[in-house]
Order: C-alpha cells, then structure tokens, then sequence
C-alpha cells in the first residue's frame, strides 16, 4: 500500500479550523468572546503541531536509516519545507525548515529539529523521537493572524509498525506529548501549553485515523491539551467524541466532539448535515458541517450550524 503523507496536514487541518476567527479584544472581555477566541487560538496551534508531526513521519519513514526499511518512492513533506539528514551522529538528527511560500491558507517559517538514538528504528516498538521547535512562525492567510510555537515535544511509536504497511496489520498507535510549549500569540502575550494525544491508524478501505486526549486530570480524561489561555486563564481542552478522519471519505474529518472548559465551556461536534444530524460523506465538493455550542460563566448560552 502506498500512502501519500502529503494529504496528511490537510485532513489535520480539517480536524481544528473549522472555527471562524475573532478579532481582538480590549481586556476584559465576557466568557462568550474568551471562549470563541481561545477555540481559535486552539485550533491553530493543534492543527500546526500535528501538520508538523506529518512532516516529521514523511521524513522519517522515507530515511531507511531512521525508519528501518527501504521505501520506494521515499515519502515527501510539504512543499514549503526542505529536510536535511545526519544520520553519522548520536543521536541522529533530522532539521525540517519552513520557507514561508506554498501553502494557500497559511505560511510556516522557523524548523524544527528532530532526534532519535542512533540505535533505534522508528518501526520499532516504543521507539521515541524528539522534537524541538524553533521560532516555528505560522500566519494564517486569510486575516494574517499568527502564532509562533517554542519548546520540545515527544513522539512515540506505541505499537511499533510503519504506516507504509497499514494495511498489513490491525493498527499502529502513536503517542504526542509536551510538558511545556511555549505559544507566542498575535497580541504578543506569550503562554505555555501542554499536550498529550494518541492517535490510533487502522485500515478500512482505506486509511481511518482516531485521535483522542490522553491526559486525565481528577475526573476530567481525554485532555489534548491544557495551560494557560492568551486571557491568562487556565483552560482545558478534551475530546469528548474520538475524530475520525477517513481516507475513504477525502481524509475528511468525519465524526468526533471536542470541549474547552476553564472559564465557561465550548463544545464542538462533527460529520453533520446542515440540520445538525449525523450524515455520511459529502459527495463531490459538498461540505461537512459542526456544531458549536458554548455556555458562559453566568450560564448564558447559544449554539450555531457552519460548514467545514
């Protein structure tokens, strides 16, 4: 089976900016606008980690010397990045490196830089990559909104397997996770959030990927990420419904529900029809549509139906 990563970043992206941006407020500001706000302010860094660890599988799978097998034709990144490989050191060391041109909904400058012992494959089980961000600047196109992502995260190949032989095995796991990545935002406050996710990929006619949160804080579980929003508050962000994304479908998001809660609570569901019921997939161009539904801290509340 040959999978084209390069769709990859674009059924993430699916996954976290289906939300409509918001412009800035002056402080303070009501629980409604906080909590749209950071709904956007979440969708653009989740969708940006995870567009990059899709780069990062790209490289590494296409490497024989990282992934452990030979792959042909080797896997390719995004087209506004460029790798380079030294694979003499200890631990080895990959360097992806964002040109800023390419993208139609955003641009990406800065790198990262990614490790792994010189003694692990990434096929193997439990093998461990670390990532480090540097000055990772990306500016959304349509209102020129950035943000601008430091710090180091870690990626585990849970199950062992190499996506190439999806379809060969009943899933592989893979596990994200950050004690502290710093998230410059466009008003240049500057705050640290922590991730920890889990996705699972299956073969079903196709590529299916699951991701849910794997973090579990009191009585609160699946948490994706969590910290401190661009307000100074704290916040957390859960999948309620696993999002799943089907090759099948487009790489189309095509069910899930996630949550932020910390100063009133927001919730998002998709694979709808434009009524609001769960639908099959959309045929030709035709949309998807979610849910959001927000309450605020004085118990007001309201819901809309949008496209994605």
């Amino acid at each position: 089976m040959q999978i084209n990563f390069r769709h990859l970043p674009v059924l993430v992206l699916a996954i976290f900016t289906t939300f409509t941006a918001c412009k800035k407020e002056t402080k303070p500001v009501d629980s409604a606008t906080e909590l749209s706000a950071h709904a956007d302010d979440q969708s653009q860094v989740s969708a940006q980690v995870d567009a990059v660890t899709n780069d990062i599988g790209s490289a590494i799978e296409g490497s024989a010397a990282y992934s452990g097998k030979v792959l042909n034709p080797p896997y390719a990144v995004s087209c506004d990045a460029s790798v380079t490989f030294d694979s003499t050191s200890n631990p080895r060391k990959v360097t992806i490196t964002y040109s800023g041109s390419c993208n139609s909904g955003y641009t990406r400058t800065g790198s990262v830089v990614v490790t792994m012992p010189a003694n692990v494959r990434w096929k193997d089980q439990g093998a461990a990559l670390t990532v480090n961000y540097q000055n990772l600047k990306v500016t959304r196109a349509s209102d020129k909104k950035s943000i601008t992502i430091n710090g180091t995260f870690t990626i585990t190949n849970l199950s062992g397997g190499l996506l190439y032989s999806l379809a060969t095995q009943p899933s592989i796991t893979h596990t994200l996770t950050s004690s502290g990545m710093s998230i410059t935002f466009d008003d240049n406050t500057q705050h640290t959030w922590q991730i920890a996710k889990r996705q699972v990929f299956t073969y079903n006619n196709g590529i299916v990927l699951t991701v849910t949160g794997d973090h579990t804080d009191g009585n609160k579980e699946h948490i994706a990420e969590w910290g401190t929003n661009r307000y100074g508050h704290a916040f957390t962000t859960s999948t309620v419904e696993p999002l799943v994304i089907r090759q099948d479908c487009n790489f189309r998001l095509t069910s899930g529900e996630i949550k932020h809660e910390g100063f009133g609570t927001a919730t998002a569901t998709f694979g709808l029809d434009v009524n609001g019921n769960p639908t099959t997939c959309p045929s030709g161009n035709g949309h998807y549509y979610f849910k959001l539904t927000w309450t605020g801290l004085l118990g007001s509340s309201a819901s809309v139906i949008l496209p994605y």
